[in-house]
């Protein structure tokens, strides 16, 4: 069983690699293609698509901090939602009430017709 379970993480980075080596070359198709005769920008390398991707990764997405195992954002949630007075949670599902569109939605907007 350990056996075949060390033969995975071979190929981890090999994955890694070609994730990055196909969205790179995506990155560089999608530039060449649709900004170069559209705003007139140079046309980019590979390694050039590489570094936006990086870039943008940093800027936009960060690289931010990972949950443990078990707390993901739902845990925090509910947590907050526990912690809510019976009050709180009426304010809170009636201003969400018409994002919603489930049945809480349909009685209010079924009450303001009458």
């Amino acid at each position: 069983m350990k056996h075949k379970r060390k033969r995975w993480f071979f190929f981890i980075p090999l994955i890694f690699l070609a994730a990055a080596a196909f969205f790179g070359w995506a990155v560089m198709a999608l530039w060449n293609a649709a900004l170069v005769p559209a705003a007139g920008v140079a046309v980019i390398t590979f390694w050039q698509a590489l570094g936006i991707l990086l870039l943008s990764r940093i800027l936009v997405g960060g690289f931010g901090r990972r949950f443990r195992r078990g707390h993901h954002r739902s845990h925090f949630l509910r947590e907050k939602w526990m912690n809510m007075t019976p009050e709180e949670r009426e304010k809170l599902q009636s201003q969400w009430a018409p994002w919603r569109g489930g049945c809480a939605y349909r009685q209010t907007t079924a009450q303001q017709e009458q």
